[in-house]
């Protein structure tokens, strides 16, 4: 390797005057660099004093009221990051405590840091994420009260505005033991009992953005999702699955998703009858969602309770339903030898005829099955739309070396459906498609009752001869 190119053993070669010097040239003018540089420096000098420096710059963040603007959102990202390093990387080694105490006051600026930029790309948000799961690590070697500690947490999520603290209880509740989940659960609770006022006293500008998202709930049914919010929490990080149970209504249990929520953690504890029970209660009219769900928790149950006929029969159905993969993967995992063949083939029946031409093309791109892909298309031409162009694509592009017909149908139509809506948003896209056409028009022998490449063209330029705009992007 040149002794030119840039890597630290190169440039320690330099030696520290001459590297120095360097730094000291490259950080003029980069207020980054500079607070990097400091912050170096006080590690050297200890942990303590890098410990002051990562205060007074997170007060200085939190202080600050200027807006960020999209220009100036990565540097902040950076200094986040450059913060967070210093806690986790430099600090907590040999201070945990110390470090836990920085990494509260970073999560704390986060509510005035969101108010003064525009995190629509979650840039912002992913760091302060990533620098609550420290706690889990941190937590434990760090000396903390755990009654103080019940006190802080219940401080901060009564006023979680931003979701800067949520999952806290989870992380911290090693620390908080038995007694600090106790505790925690009686200030749920009388804050549930606590009598409220006769009307809404929420802020007008509050109300309007809750307005906005559609939540035109009172205040007293706020309250109610906030406790069982972090009740469900307490219950889970105790492992406690009938506390966790006991936060939802009757209604809410005869839910899919929320019944298979349920039914998996009581297998977990090993109660698979309860668990059964559990799904056997949920009502499919209620919601379609968690469909999914239940299925694969009845499944898991009906297998812990050695019912293998069973999960096998509704794998099957599941399939035979949405064309989920997983489920005919782990029907055929659990055949005699042999008996796979027969049952992929039955599987390719059933996708052939599929009520849904998309979800059955998508089904054999996901297997992978080009050959039923082809066959699909072919026997099901008046389905394909043009829609949904993504799906289509993507299995024109897998088909075009071993079913280039199958792929110049689907091609074709995606031209159409751009050229006969007008869709000029499409017409990059049409243009390539036209152009896949021509390059595989030579692989395809037989066209069948197709036209050709040349007569499909021709044909186009009739149809569409006043799309300029089209024509001029294939020229």
């Amino acid at each position: 390797m040149s002794k030119k190119t840039l890597n630290q053993t190169n440039l320690a070669a330099l030696g520290a005057e001459q590297l120095a010097a360097l730094l000291m040239e490259v950080s003029a003018g980069s207020a980054d660099i500079k607070r990097r540089l400091r912050l170096e420096l006080s590690y050297n000098l200890g942990a303590g004093e890098l410990a002051h420096e990562v205060r007074k710059r997170l007060a200085s963040l939190g202080k600050s009221v200027s807006y960020i603007s999209w220009r100036k959102r990565k540097g902040l990202v950076k200094d986040l990051t450059t913060q967070l390093a210093m806690i986790t990387d430099k600090i907590a080694p040999d201070s945990p405590t110390e470090a836990f105490e920085l990494l509260w006051q970073f999560i704390e600026i986060a509510p005035p840091i969101y108010g003064r930029v525009d995190d629509s790309k979650g840039d912002v948000a992913s760091v302060f994420d990533a620098a609550r799961t420290h706690f889990t690590d941190i937590a434990p070697r760090a000396v903390i009260d755990p009654t103080a500690l019940v006190d802080r947490i219940w401080t901060v999520i009564r006023d979680n505005e931003y979701g800067e603290w949520d999952g806290i209880i989870t992380q911290l509740a090693p620390v908080l033991g038995t007694d600090g989940m106790q505790m925690l659960t009686k200030h749920l609770e009388a804050f549930a009992d606590a009598p409220t006022t006769g009307r809404d006293t929420t802020h007008d500008a509050i109300a309007f953005l809750r307005n906005l998202r559609g939540d035109t709930s009172t205040a007293a049914s706020r309250r109610a999702r906030y406790v069982q919010k972090y009740m469900r929490e307490i219950a889970t990080a105790s492992q406690d699955t009938q506390a966790y149970i006991a936060q939802f209504k009757d209604a809410e249990l005869r839910r899919q998703d929320i019944a298979a929520d349920i039914a998996n953690r009581l297998l977990a504890d090993g109660a698979a009858g309860d668990a059964l029970a559990r799904l056997n209660n949920a009502d499919p009219t209620i919601s379609a969602e968690g469909q999914d769900a239940w299925d694969a928790a009845y499944v898991a149950t009906m297998t812990a309770l050695g019912e293998i006929e069973d999960a096998q029969s509704h794998r099957w159905d599941c399939f035979a339903r949405d064309l989920n993969p997983r489920y005919l993967r782990d029907y055929i995992k659990l055949l005699p030898d042999f008996e796979d063949i027969a049952a992929e083939e039955r599987a390719r029946e059933i996708v052939l005829v599929h009520p849904r031409f998309s979800t059955a093309l998508m089904f054999c791109l996901a297997w992978p099955d080009l050959a039923t892909a082809a066959q699909l298309i072919t026997d099901r031409e008046s389905e394909i739309s043009g829609d949904p162009a993504a799906v289509l694509t993507q299995a024109a592009e897998a088909l075009r070396s071993r079913h280039p017909r199958a792929a110049v149908m689907l091609w074709r139509a995606m031209i159409d459906h751009t050229l006969n809506r007008d869709l000029v948003f499409r017409f990059d896209a049409a243009v390539d498609h036209l152009a896949n056409c021509d390059a595989v028009d030579a692989e395809i022998e037989d066209y069948g009752d197709m036209p050709d490449y040349d007569a499909y063209l021709m044909d186009l330029q009739t149809r569409h001869a006043s799309k300029s705009a089209f024509w001029g992007k294939v020229k």
